[in-house]
């Protein structure tokens, strides 16, 4: 009989648990990845005067450029007729995205210090970043909030779907983090493949431009699942047409990048290890 007062053995079998099995390991170590979602967000900011406030200034600044340097260059005709607002909304959803994207793709790689010396499963390191970076998406969308009325846009009840956008974004982000990050464990050239994936990304989501701008070619833009983040989060903001098909793909794309996801880390974490 085994002694009660003994420590707990960890016991790395060949074959991956189960999906239930491994699920409910990651889920067990919750206070795990609370603790390095407080840690991340502690260290980035650490020895800054304003802290997370650079989590809202950069985005708003960006968002600011992009208005005022279009707004002169083409005279968009937008939803909710405010073209500062249109790209206000969704520049702070970008930021978002391609702020915690990065970092998740190299986390498993760069927190190789704790992960050989200390079991727990890896995926923790890629949830760890668009988590902890949670705090700086709450705060844009108070400030969006506040900016909507000064910008000429109403404020109405369909601003209650905004935190569920704001939800399929970061899903989205754990999802396709999660992917890549087990990618760059193998093929250290995925986070630069990524860095000119993002340059491109941005122009292929219509951030400062309207998507009927492309004419018959406007279709393609729903491919990507920007789009219908975007799409919605302006719905909510500035009204208009619900862009349904976009959307569709956006939520269908969150979720098959989750279980995808899931399934790389449940079949590779326990290699992880011999390659970082």
């Amino acid at each position: 009989m085994a002694d009660a007062g003994a420590a707990p053995v960890l016991v790395l079998e060949p074959r991956p648990a189960t999906r239930r099995a491994w699920l409910r390991e990651v889920a067990s170590f919750w206070p795990v990845l609370r603790m390095l979602a407080a840690k991340e967000f502690k260290t980035r900011y650490r020895g800054t005067t304003f802290g997370v406030v650079w989590a809202v200034v950069v985005p708003l600044l960006q968002a600011t450029v992009l208005a005022v340097v279009f707004s002169r260059i083409a005279r968009f005709e937008v939803e909710g007729g405010s073209y500062a607002a249109y790209v206000l909304t969704g520049m702070l959803l970008w930021s978002y995205f391609a702020t915690s994207l990065p970092a998740a793709t190299t986390a498993v790689v760069d927190g190789s210090n704790l992960a050989d010396k200390v079991w727990f499963p890896r995926v923790l390191l890629i949830l760890t970043v668009p988590l902890s970076n949670l705090i700086g998406l709450a705060v844009t969308h108070v400030i969006l909030l506040g900016a909507l009325p000064i910008l000429g846009a109403d404020l109405t009840l369909r601003l209650l779907a905004l935190p569920l956008v704001a939800l399929l974004l970061v899903v989205l982000t754990i999802g396709l983090g999660s992917v890549l990050g087990a990618m760059h464990v193998y093929f250290r050239d995925t986070k630069y493949l990524l860095q000119a994936a993002l340059l491109v990304w941005i122009y292929l989501t219509p951030i400062i431009y309207p998507a009927d701008l492309l004419g018959r070619w406007a279709g393609l833009l729903d491919a990507n699942p920007l789009t219908g983040v975007v799409g919605l989060a302006r719905w909510a903001a500035l009204g208009g047409a619900l862009p349904t098909r976009s959307a569709a793909v956006a939520i269908a794309a969150a979720v098959a990048l989750l279980v995808v996801a899931a399934e790389v880390h449940r079949r590779h974490d326990r290699r992880f290890v011999d390659l970082l």
